[in-house]
């Protein structure tokens, strides 16, 4: 069965600014560079719908989500921090962003895909219960791993999030939830300036200094990582897939290749086969050289299909 490669035209329409590095030319880039690379015949592209409100409150407060969408400008541009803005398309990428999650969960669940990848923005793993913050509106893949539980009675998630950055938001929503066991590595100290303190015995966000690279990364996966992934069984894996550790991508200073994420990817589809019936969820986060970021996302979906 093929990959399932989810997006919406709206991801593509809500910017923040030319300046803006979280832009949609990153969804150019990533579709651009798996048409060159001859895989995106092997997928199988789906448009996502909007997330349902039930949805977004498992991982939200009510007061934040009414506030988000009263928000939407008319015109321009609306600060929700010095880094996140909104505009008038904004908020319906959000949802069908957070949307997609919640539709691969269904499809995979149903067995019309093993695998999916979510090309969608704004990202997530920032996006607290009521806030957001980091280019981030909704948490998707939290939004993703709370409707697997309610919905198909889950009862062990893994989220494995290796974007540079510390998916703080993430972990505000599933600190202390046994079911859910998150794995991460993030540099630091670097943005948001938190996960070097474990939150809780489910939070396994491992900090790394600036210029780490893959081999070093490699090992925290399979010495720290693996361990507790395969003692939590997880029936499903979920992915927040950033990619700007890699080495190119100027918003971090971390030293991965496209190889590192295949090999990320490769290690997870293994634990996925023992435990989960093959079955990942991976949302993009984020990624800021384009051309890197195409490159490495090819790299890890590669990998999902299992090409």
């Amino acid at each position: 069965m093929e990959t399932l490669y989810l997006t919406h035209p709206s991801c593509r329409l809500h910017e923040m600014g030319e300046w803006h590095p979280e832009c949609p030319q990153r969804l150019d880039a990533i579709s651009d560079q798996l048409l060159a690379s001859g895989i995106m015949p092997y997928l199988d592209a789906r448009e996502a719908g909007p997330a349902p409100r039930e949805a977004l409150l498992r991982a939200h407060d009510a007061a934040y989500v009414d506030a988000l969408a009263a928000a939407v400008p008319s015109a321009g541009y609306r600060a929700l921090d010095p880094d996140t803005h909104m505009n008038p398309h904004s908020y319906e990428a959000a949802l069908h962003a957070a949307g997609a999650g919640v539709q691969a969960v269904d499809w995979i669940m149903a067995g019309e895909a093993p695998t999916a990848f979510c090309a969608v923005r704004p990202p997530g793993h920032h996006a607290c219960r009521d806030r957001a913050m980091g280019f981030c509106l909704f948490n998707n893949v939290a939004i993703a791993a709370h409707h697997a539980m309610a919905r198909y009675g889950l009862e062990r998630v893994a989220i494995v999030d290796f974007d540079v950055h510390h998916g703080n938001g993430t972990e505000d929503i599933f600190a202390g939830d046994a079911r859910v066991l998150m794995c991460g590595i993030f540099q630091h100290p670097f943005y948001p300036y938190s996960g070097a303190d474990p939150a809780a015995d489910n939070m396994l966000n491992v900090p790394v200094a600036a210029y780490t690279a893959g081999a070093e990364v490699r090992d925290i996966v399979t010495r720290i990582w693996l361990p507790r992934l395969e003692a939590h069984r997880p029936q499903l894996v979920l992915v927040s897939a950033g990619f700007d550790a890699h080495r190119e991508d100027e918003l971090g200073q971390l030293g991965l290749v496209e190889a590192d994420y295949a090999w990320i990817t490769n290690q997870l589809m293994q634990l996925a086969d023992r435990h989960a019936q093959g079955r990942v969820v991976s949302m993009l986060e984020g990624g800021y050289d384009l051309s890197a970021l195409g490159r490495s996302a090819v790299a890890h979906i590669r990998e999902l299909a299992r090409l």
